[in-house]
């Protein structure tokens, strides 16, 4: 899979264009099932335009007992819902980048095929965390939103922001 970049090398900071909101994601546990933590980080270009700093939040969170696969599903989510509770950004590009490729193919490919046949997968059985997806492609349908996928622990400055929010979650757990 080819792995895109909206910001160079040189500088391993997001670089969209003025009035892009920019999304990093990341979840884990130890053990899984196990303690479990998620991070994100929204990044509102808008500013650039002025030549200002981009408008950086973050959120965390985390549960006692969870998997790997939810706590992905979740930090997504709580981004993407976040962005969408201002219909302002109904309009504007939202990048996601996730490390996760269960989040990324379930998204943009195998989403259509288990809401057609009913949330059972191809072989029949129920979609793992239906609750989690129902709710990402709620949040999905209101932006325009784009996924890349990234490399994980590359040394990509935003996505190693989103591990470190993630590993200080599950710490709260263990």
């Amino acid at each position: 899979m080819e792995q895109l970049s909206l910001f160079s090398e040189a500088d391993n900071a997001p670089g969209g264009a003025a009035g892009d909101i920019v999304v990093y994601t990341d979840g884990g546990c130890s053990g899984n099932p196990g303690a479990g933590g998620w991070g994100c980080v929204i990044i509102d270009e808008t500013a650039a335009a002025c030549g200002k700093a981009p408008k950086e939040q973050s959120f965390s969170g985390g549960e006692k007992c969870t998997t790997n696969n939810r706590m992905e599903l979740t930090a997504v989510i709580t981004a993407l819902t976040f962005i969408a509770s201002s219909p302002e950004n109904f309009s504007r590009q939202v990048s996601v980048f996730t490390d996760s490729q269960y989040v990324k193919n379930g998204i943009t490919t195998w989403i259509k095929g288990w809401k057609r046949n009913g949330w059972r997968t191809a072989d029949k059985k129920p979609v793992k965390n239906q609750d989690l997806w129902v709710a990402l492609d709620a949040a999905v349908a209101k932006l325009n939103v784009r996924w890349v996928w990234v490399k994980g622990h590359a040394g990509i400055k935003y996505n190693e922001m989103v591990d470190q929010l993630c590993q200080a979650e599950i710490k709260k757990y263990k």
